[in-house]
């Protein structure tokens, strides 16, 4: 007995869609195999050999045009996965246009990396000493927000100068396998020595926080350092990366509205080419994209959810603009092949513990990183002489609302000239168990 007509024709959209499915997850495979080849084509040219192997067995006996039929999955599932192999961007690095506010200058420094470097002048009376900043990300652009601070500071008569790191904003991309945690702290030191100006006092913040920590725990370049202010620290090493705990009172995470703007990540070449970097599937210099190609599909909106969570709860229904589309960059590759780095990485806890360089922590009341990543830093390095516990903020400590902004920068001013704080000493070393059991 044989099925209705309707029923057969189900069957044969079941099936095929069934083909579809598998040629696409077979492509995957293959990108995955083959790390990408020549943009995913080798993947792809495989994939599409062993569908039409399968279209024509499966066709044999069959009179025309019933041969034929087997193949339609075979050319839906090859449009599809073709997409994933032809480039929408350039894949020559396109860099961001220059900030109408500020020059940009570009600075070889001598551990091979050009860099886009910015200074603002100190207004009178003059600080005798140069503040470095250091940027979160690892590797992306300096926001217009960090900008509007930065000149704040240097209103408060500090000379300020700020990099962006190798392969983020306007600076030069680097080899993927260049890009590591002690590459960024030798390039620290580079940009001190090439700054010509004596010790600096460097302020470091998220990914930068990290390396001025780890700077801190390498002699060489703790000794270009004349005070660090390590502001809402990631984790500085792999042990403290393993470490899971709570995070700081609640985030706008959930709560704000989804960044508007267009995303890579609706594009299937940059969805299946991040992902996959992102899951470990494929490695940061997979041949599937160019590292340039990378850091020029990539928009603000692509990272979702993560700039909410840098403010508190409170603010979800008023979160700033950090920045403008045309600043905006971000090399998620070279960032995750840092971060890997870090996490790689032995305790560095034993050489925090013989610094003698005057450093400050700064902790946010709504931080979204692990509080123990923080008090990691604290316990480890004796010469912190003072930790400020920020209220009314999340991990973007200065975001222009309010008087956040004069509030950090009072903190750190105060700091810096070994004045007494506006805010306590809180937490102490002594005082972390209390601090990690109040839930603040």
């Amino acid at each position: 007995m044989s099925l209705p007509v309707p029923l057969r024709l189900l069957g044969r959209l079941i099936l095929a869609l069934l083909a579809v499915a598998g040629l696409a997850g077979l492509f995957l495979a293959l990108v995955v195999l083959t790390d990408g080849a020549r943009f995913g084509l080798a993947a792809w040219l495989t994939a599409l050999a062993v569908g039409i192997v399968a279209a024509l067995w499966r066709g044999r006996g069959r009179t025309w045009p019933g041969r034929l039929w087997p193949f339609v999955p075979v050319v839906a599932a090859t449009a599809l996965t073709a997409s994933v192999c032809v480039p929408t961007v350039p894949t020559t690095r396109q860099y961001p246009p220059d900030l109408p506010f500020i020059a940009t200058e570009h600075w070889s420094l001598s551990t091979g990396s050009r860099v886009a470097v910015y200074h603002y002048p100190a207004a009178a009376p003059r600080r005798p000493t140069p503040l470095v900043y250091l940027h979160g990300g690892p590797v992306r652009s300096i926001s217009v927000l960090d900008h509007r601070f930065l000149r704040l500071l240097a209103g408060q008569g500090y000379d300020v100068y700020a990099y962006e790191h190798p392969g983020g904003g306007r600076s030069d991309l680097l080899p993927m396998e260049q890009y590591t945690i002690s590459r960024s702290v030798r390039d620290l030191a580079a940009f001190i020595d090439r700054l010509g100006k004596g010790r600096a006092d460097v302020l470091g913040f998220s990914a930068g926080a990290i390396v001025l920590t780890r700077a801190l725990a390498t002699p060489a370049t703790a000794a270009r350092v004349h005070r660090a202010i390590i502001a809402e620290p990631g984790p500085m090493d792999g042990p403290t990366a393993l470490i899971t705990g709570r995070q700081g009172r609640p985030s706008a995470r959930g709560l704000a509205l989804a960044p508007a703007g267009a995303r890579a990540t609706r594009v299937p070449r940059y969805a299946v080419a991040l992902g996959l970097i992102q899951l470990g599937l494929l490695p940061p210099d997979t041949g599937l994209i160019t590292q340039a190609e990378g850091v020029n599909a990539f928009k603000a909106a692509d990272l979702g959810s993560d700039t909410a969570s840098a403010y508190c709860a409170r603010d979800a229904g008023r979160i700033p603009t950090e920045d403008t589309a045309e600043n905006f960059s971000f090399n998620a590759a070279a960032s995750l092949r840092i971060q890997q780095t870090i996490r790689d990485s032995p305790s560095i806890a034993p050489e925090l513990s013989r610094s003698r360089t005057p450093a400050m922590l700064m902790i946010a009341e709504c931080s979204s990183q692990t509080r123990q990543w923080q008090t990691a830093i604290l316990a480890a390095d004796p010469a912190i002489e003072r930790t400020q516990y920020m209220p009314g903020v999340g991990h973007r400590l200065w975001n222009g609302l309010d008087d956040n902004s004069e509030r950090a920068a009072a903190v750190i001013t105060a700091f810096l000239q070994d004045e007494p704080s506006p805010l306590p000493n809180y937490p102490t070393r002594a005082g972390i168990s209390a601090f990690l059991h109040q839930y603040r």
